[in-house]
């Protein structure tokens, strides 16, 4: 039998998250703050429901994918949250939001403890493109059993899901993709700049360094872009900052040094200080030129 599902937070992310679920034929109930959003989904097949309440009570697993920690903590005990549906015994909360692992713990008990709700944390990698071509990487915590009730319903919005240990891991993991992602774009930028101001003819560079040890996704990716100037993905500065702040504030909770990632931290909190937080995260090559490095 068929699990019933839930999805709440309807953004750049969890809108093609959730349709590529309504798509494979699931059944799926959806609810987002700003109701609007939800209503593509509604017209692809899924159904609307009143408030997070309404989700819990009509789906077997529910999917999140907020903001941050505040929001899944108001999503989960706000007014007509999921723990207002009352016992819940046998079903599954998956955040697939990018918040601190600690709070990711506090919330799961908080809510075991008051539902009997099972959790998973299974934040994503791989971009808005990744979640409309059902691309993303899954990184897990949670119970084996429960991680292996979830592959076939995540295989809809993933090409790989990965158990990476008890409640919290998938959150830990996911601070170090934000890690090496804004630091590779970061160093990226520094070096697109440097190889203009040296002569170099600039364009040429991806492909000279292509499967070298310097390459990556992001240079090959994201580098052409840089050096057009066309910085016009979906990630935004506010995004890739919370996230890197959030890695920042687990090294000292567990005494690990990150002096480059933290470095990283500061570079991005001057760029959305001079483009604002909706800027898009591609955006720190303004940092070292205000002008495409190539026509």
């Amino acid at each position: 039998m068929s699990e019933r599902l839930g999805f709440i937070g309807l953004g750049a992310m969890g809108a093609p998250m959730a349709l590529r679920l309504v798509k494979g034929g699931e059944t799926v109930a959806v609810w987002n703050r700003a109701a609007a959003k939800a209503a593509p989904i509604v017209a692809a097949g899924a159904r609307a429901a009143a408030d997070p309440a309404a989700v819990m009570s009509q789906s077997d697993i529910v999917h999140l994918c907020v903001f941050d920690d505040a929001a899944v903590e108001e999503v989960a005990f706000g007014p007509r949250g999921l723990a207002a549906a009352g016992p819940a015994a046998g079903k599954l909360v998956v955040d697939h939001s990018s918040i601190p692992p600690e709070a990711t713990r506090r919330i799961a008990a908080r809510l075991a403890q008051a539902t009997d709700a099972r959790w998973v944390d299974a934040p994503v990698s791989g971009g808005v493109g990744g979640a409309e071509s059902g691309k993303l990487v899954v990184m897990a915590g949670g119970e084996a059993a429960d991680i292996e009730r979830l592959r076939p319903i995540l295989a809809h919005m993933a090409q790989r899901t990965t158990h990476m240990g008890p409640v919290g891991a998938g959150q830990v993991t996911k601070l170090c993709n934000q890690m090496l992602v804004g630091c590779t774009l970061g160093v990226v930028a520094e070096a697109l700049r440097l190889a203009a101001n040296g002569g170099v003819d600039v364009a040429k560079i991806p492909g000279a360094l292509a499967g070298g040890y310097a390459d990556s996704v992001i240079l090959q990716q994201h580098g052409p872009l840089m050096m057009r100037g066309k910085l016009e993905s979906k990630s935004m500065v506010a995004t890739i900052l919370k996230d890197l702040d959030n890695a920042c504030a687990f090294a000292a909770v567990t005494k690990t040094s990150i002096p480059v990632t933290t470095l990283t931290a500061e570079l991005y909190r001057l760029l959305y200080a001079q483009k604002g937080g909706e800027h898009d995260g591609l955006g720190i090559m303004r940092l070292f030129a205000d002008r495409p490095l190539i026509a």
